[in-house]
């Protein structure tokens, strides 16, 4: 049986690290050609890896990659991004919107640089690529989008805290809603993906909680086989769904998660927007 990825291209953007790069890694074990969009080119003391050293891991694992240096906030960039993808492999099947920001502050200790970083990031670089891809996604026989964002959930507990950050997830959440009603004719799919469960990141260790809290995450593993369960769905059924991680596992069969978590003798923290 040919593997579901094989010659399939994916685009992947903030996949140097983290569950961008855990979810490329995922797919090319399965052969797919992999994009690394990301802008980390020189090592960084507080956040491992760049965009060579990811593609290196791909390459190994058994796929095809592509480094391409792109700033997400300049729409040139992506343009060129994807022209290169689209040049190199032929063209696009799976966009992953990974790449985003966070400072999880209130009101007024959200600083407008801040603030605007995480619109930029998060919403309008979720909305200029996915725009950027879709000519090519129509192209493919099983197109798929998929955001890292979460379930649109109004309790107003998850806006009074961070409401900026929060704001920008939710943007990329109406993505989803909306483009999968307006490209379902077009048998596009768009979805989410989230976790139940803080994920050991470096966003997680340099923003949340360090060391304590990464000993009571999941590895970015259970990202990357959520996804592969996820994009191998067919695109003209499965679309406009809000995955969470260890639901899209269960259905698979996969019900054991024990594998997946940093410290198995530590209870897990729920993420952000999951009661």
């Amino acid at each position: 049986m040919q593997n579901p990825f094989e010659r399939k291209t994916v685009f992947i953007t903030g996949a140097s690290r983290g569950i961008g790069k855990a979810i490329g890694l995922r797919l090319a074990q399965g052969g797919a050609n992999v994009v690394i969009a990301a802008k980390t080119t020189e090592p960084h003391p507080k956040l491992p890896g760049t965009i060579f050293t990811a593609a290196a891991e791909m390459e190994a694992a058994g796929g095809k990659a592509l480094a391409v240096k792109m700033d997400i906030r300049d729409e040139a960039q992506v343009e060129a991004a994807v022209a290169q993808a689209v040049d190199v492999f032929g063209g696009i099947d799976i966009l992953v919107n990974n790449a985003s920001a966070i400072s999880l502050t209130p009101t007024e200790q959200t600083a407008t640089k801040r603030y605007d970083l995480m619109h930029q990031v998060n919403v309008r670089g979720t909305f200029i690529t996915s725009r950027t891809c879709i000519p090519h996604l129509k192209k493919s026989d099983n197109p798929h989008i998929l955001n890292l964002s979460p379930p649109l959930n109004m309790d107003p507990k998850w806006f009074a805290n961070h409401l900026a950050y929060t704001m920008t997830k939710y943007g990329m959440s109406m993505c989803v809603l909306g483009m999968a009603e307006e490209y379902k004719s077009r048998g596009i799919a768009v979805n989410a993906l989230w976790p139940r469960t803080t994920i050991a990141t470096a966003a997680v260790q340099n923003l949340l909680g360090g060391d304590a809290m990464i000993k009571q995450s999941r590895t970015p593993e259970i990202m990357g086989e959520a996804a592969w369960h996820i994009l191998q769905r067919d695109s003209r059924s499965a679309t406009g769904r809000f995955f969470i991680d260890e639901e899209v596992l269960a259905e698979a069969g996969i019900t054991d998660l024990e594998p997946y978590a940093v410290d198995p003798e530590q209870p897990l923290f729920t993420d952000l927007f999951m009661d």
